[in-house]
């Protein structure tokens, strides 16, 4: 239904600093309808569980993720995101 997360790291500031909680949406109706400009959080083989922006939903329901700073991972180097290791989008941010 809904999760409670810390946010750790800055890859998305100012909008989301290290220390800030969000609350996520996990319903399936949320997560299928993702768009361009939602904060989704999901899980990656390589570097754990993530928090971006989507850019653009790609053709096949692939998700292009960004995060708001230059060096921050995103598509470039994580690739496509595929819907099913989405996690949650957010719904809410607790700033610290």
């Amino acid at each position: 239904m809904f999760r409670i997360l810390k946010i750790t790291g800055d890859s998305m500031s100012p909008e989301f600093v290290d220390g800030d909680f969000v609350v996520i949406a996990t319903i399936p109706v949320f997560l299928r309808r993702l768009k361009a400009g939602d904060v989704i959080v999901f899980r990656h083989a390589g570097y754990g569980t993530l928090i971006k922006k989507v850019e653009r939903v790609a053709e096949g329901g692939d998700l292009i993720v960004a995060g708001t700073q230059a060096d921050s991972l995103d598509s470039r180097r994580l690739g496509p995101i595929s819907p099913d290791k989405v996690r949650g989008k957010v719904i809410w941010r607790i700033h610290k």
